[in-house]
Parts: C-alpha cells; structure tokens; sequence
C-alpha cells in the first residue's frame, strides 16, 4: 500500500488532463466544488456524492471523559463533528484493491 496523499492540485492536474480546461480552470473548479461542499457541511447539510459516500455532521453532546495516564476524570464539552460514511460501491472497490 503506498503512501501518496492526493491533493487539492493532484484534482485540478486531473480535471485538467480528463475534461481539458486550463490548469487554472481547473483549479478553480475544484476549489468551487470544495467550497460549496465545506459550506453546507458548515450549515450542518449532508453532501452525498453517489458512488463514493456520505458527509455529514453530527452534534455531540458533553460527558465526561478520562486521562488514560492519570485517571482523572475531564469533562469534555459539546462539539460538532464531522463523519464520512462510504457507499458500498466505494467499500468494494477499496476491498477489491485490498485482493494483490
């Protein structure tokens, strides 16, 4: 398994390569894409894209939480959190990578 991180340019390079607008088109259109996607999480939307998987934020509440290292008890106050959920498609296809 390697190693390799795709970045916000590795998308633009292949929007670029695959749908043949310029290289700052494709920057721009993939920074576009990004930002109505971070928007909507940020108004507390869920982003679905088909075939890859689910964004969506969840509310938690406090509790009380504990140091592993000393015991003592922290309480932990209420956040909102971000969750990602894969469609089956994107399990099966990351499952089949898995088959070398």
């Amino acid at each position: 398994m390697s190693a390799k991180t795709l970045t916000r340019m590795d998308l633009s390079e292949a929007v670029f390569r695959e749908v043949g607008l310029s290289r700052n088109e494709s920057a721009e259109l993939v920074e576009s894409v990004l930002h109505h996607m971070s928007e909507a999480l940020v108004r507390g939307e869920t982003v679905k894209i088909s075939s890859f998987g689910t964004f969506n934020v969840r509310d938690k509440s406090a509790r009380i939480g504990r140091n592993p290292k000393t015991g003592e008890e922290v309480p932990i106050h209420p956040r909102r959190v971000l969750t990602f959920r894969p469609s089956h498609l994107m399990k099966d296809r990351v499952a089949a990578g898995n088959k070398r």
